[in-house]
């Protein structure tokens, strides 16, 4: 009989609690205490081995009574019972399980084996209980990015002393052009100062998700070693208001694969990691002089400038200052993403969050996140999906800019500006993937002129900007409808010096930047997702109904039907063009019969927590009608879709239904 892989927790969870039952640790004491005291009185002088105390314990029979009192019931599952949801297993399980794929290594190339030993000192957690089995615990989970790798942990449960314990192998040359058939040496990795990106995330019990740390380590130090092998600690810092207190540390063994015939004095490395910290401080330098003098230049244009939304610099998770254009990249989805719009539906499908921050004031704590922490957490403030959408509109080859103003009552906001070819200019709001035409309205017109009335949200623009380009807009008015987006233009847009601003953002133009990640497919089997949460739901409107004293009759066809109406809002959001609904309709005329009412209500969500989902639900007066309904002949339907997209972003729709008998 073999084992799938996800019950073998299960399994051990059940052997452990039997031997628990029976005693048996103090059964073996007894054992062993019994045979160590024949052993001194014997007259032999040879030590006793493992093998005398398993023979003691089968002589005893203590082997036999424990094998003979384990039976494990091999049961045929009902068709019933393979579609109902599983039960809990009686400890923590990850529900994301990636499979492990076993890797081809290559002995031209060079590797780093980044194994993690576990963690100490999280604080935090100091007094955190150790769960019990089958209780919901919150969980760590360690993100690590190196040279367009990217690799997971699973998740463990929060404690002081965390049990991270994983490895993963890096390859130290990834697609470098040219260099395919060469092993690098010891040289050639010295000059390679792509660090590993490390970043935390913690995972409540309710789904939510919490960055704990962002760590940018350099790995360059196991090339001094004489094995090819170090071990360090690795010291993790808050985020946000607490990127200078310690979040925890991390035990971090470093071995490279094949070992350096030559090492490298820990001198020169050193030195090698002063000079490019030194190089990246003088740009860093040289482009805040001409920052300052650019700013000068701006407010002497007109005075209220000032006051205009020109932002140069923004404050990444760990309290770093960057140029906000070295927060966009051109990046490109592979096949991911088939799409711009597509590309705008999933970012829209990342939460919004903002920053959080101890303690209350006026103002809005802003914090802009480096793209691995905010792909990681999976949700993020406007700046972060605005940057994000931006990056990948690059890909797509659009002319796109981010922009920096305000939208109603005066709150600051960021989204995406895309101008064609034809000179047309198109707004792109990156939390909902709504897209605007912009038309500006001419001030001098006549007044008897029909001027345009903007459908946008945005009030004022003060700024633009890519990964190449920094706009400031200097026109009379800051106001989005009477901006022209005209570039070229320097009596409108005054405009950074493009060589300036590819000395601090380019990329490897410093340290300092991390290097983007690429997107990472979905690991989440669409269908599987869907039947277990309509499940879930049905389970869920029966017992809300028994509550009311209401019988519940479940309509399969009705619910069937109704997947081609969450198909078409899906393919809605994502290309702004309807379809589909005539088909749904006639469908649903030719299931509900004569003199019979249908009432329909879908719903859209950006998790898959089936209790949080019906209670959001239940708040909408039209869904609440339908689940309730009381009537003659009643029937209920319900369906669910979940999308996938990079990630594990994920659209799920809910679509609530019934029909029955009309009596006046």
């Amino acid at each position: 009989m073999s084992l799938p892989p996800e019950k073998a927790p299960e399994l051990k969870q059940i052997i452990h609690n039997h031997l628990m039952k029976i005693n048996i640790h103090d059964k073996i004491r007894e054992v062993l205490a019994e045979t160590v005291r024949d052993d001194t009185s014997s007259t032999h002088n040879q030590p006793l081995s493992e093998k005398d105390f398993l023979h003691a314990l089968q002589r005893r029979g203590i082997i036999d009574s424990v094998m003979k009192d384990l039976h494990f019931a091999q049961q045929r599952l009902t068709e019933e019972e393979m579609q109902s949801p599983p039960k809990p297993a009686t400890h923590y399980i990850d529900k994301d399980e990636i499979q492990l794929k076993k890797t081809n290594i290559d002995p031209c190339r060079r590797y780093l084996y980044f194994q993690v030993l576990g963690g100490k000192a999280f604080l935090e957690h100091l007094q955190e209980p150790e769960p019990f089995p089958g209780q919901v615990c919150s969980t760590f989970t360690l993100y690590l990015h190196f040279r367009n790798q990217r690799f997971r942990s699973k998740p463990v449960p929060c404690a002081c002393e965390p049990d991270i314990k994983e490895g993963f192998l890096l390859e130290v040359h990834k697609d470098e052009i040219g260099e395919g058939s060469r092993m690098a040496d010891g040289t050639t990795m010295l000059s390679i100062c792509d660090p590993v990106h490390l970043v935390l995330i913690k995972t409540d019990t309710s789904s939510e998700t919490t960055l704990v740390s962002s760590h940018v380590l350099d790995w360059r130090t196991v090339l001094s070693s004489t094995s090819g092998k170090t071990c360090i600690a690795v010291e993790l810092m808050g985020v946000g208001s607490e990127c200078k207190v310690p979040a925890g540390i991390l035990t971090v063994s470093l071995e490279l694969y094949p070992p350096l015939t030559e090492t490298i004095s820990p001198d020169i490395i050193t030195t090698q990691q002063s000079l490019e910290r030194q190089r990246a401080a003088e740009k860093d330098r040289l482009f805040l002089v001409y920052a300052k003098q650019w700013w000068r230049e701006f407010l002497e244009i007109r005075p209220t400038h000032q006051s205009k939304m020109v932002k140069i610099f923004a404050q990444d998770e760990n309290g770093v200052n960057r140029p906000v254009c070295s927060y966009v990249r051109m990046l490109r989805a592979g096949r991911l993403l088939e799409s711009p719009r597509q590309a705008a539906r999933f970012v829209s499908l990342l939460a919004q969050e903002k920053a959080p921050v101890v303690g209350s004031g006026v103002g809005k704590h802003e914090q802009w996140c480096t793209l691995l922490a905010f792909l990681c957490r999976g949700k993020g403030d406007c700046e972060d999906h605005a940057t994000l959408l931006c990056s990948l509109l690059l890909g797509f080859g659009l002319d796109a800019y981010v922009c920096v103003g305000t939208k109603a009552k005066g709150a600051p906001h960021t989204w995406v500006l895309t101008r064609g070819t034809d000179g047309s200019v198109t707004f792109w709001e990156s939390l909902t993937a709504h897209r605007y035409l912009h038309q500006a309205i001419d001030p001098d017109a006549p007044p008897l002129v029909q001027q345009p009335k903007p459908s946008h949200p945005y009030r004022t623009v003060g700024c633009v900007f890519n990964h190449q380009s920094f706009l400031a807009n200097c026109q009379p008015s800051d106001a989005v409808e009477l901006c022209i987006f005209d570039f070229q233009n320097q009596s409108q847009w005054k405009a950074m010096s493009e060589e300036a601003l590819k000395s601090v953002c380019s990329p490897g133009s410093s340290t300092s930047l991390p290097p983007v990640p690429p997107l990472t497919a979905p690991s989440l089997d669409p269908a599987a997702a869907s039947n277990q949460l309509e499940l879930e739901m049905r389970y869920l409107i029966s017992e809300h109904r028994k509550d009311l004293d209401l019988a519940t009759v479940w309509d399969d066809h009705l619910s069937y039907l109704l997947s081609s109406a969450l198909s078409a809002y899906e393919l809605e959001r994502c290309t702004g063009v309807s379809c589909g609904n005539e088909e749904f309709q006639d469908a649903v005329r030719r299931a509900v019969p004569d003199g019979h009412t249908f009432k329909g209500f879908p719903i859209h969500f950006l998790h898959r927590n089936g209790r949080r989902a019906f209670a959001t639900s239940l708040r909408s007066p039209f869904c609440d009608e339908i689940i309730c309904c009381r009537g003659d002949h009643v029937r209920l339907a319900v369906r669910v879709r979940v999308f996938s997209y990079p990630e594990n972003a994920c659209a799920v729709w809910v679509m609530f239904a019934c029909k029955y008998r009309s009596v006046l």
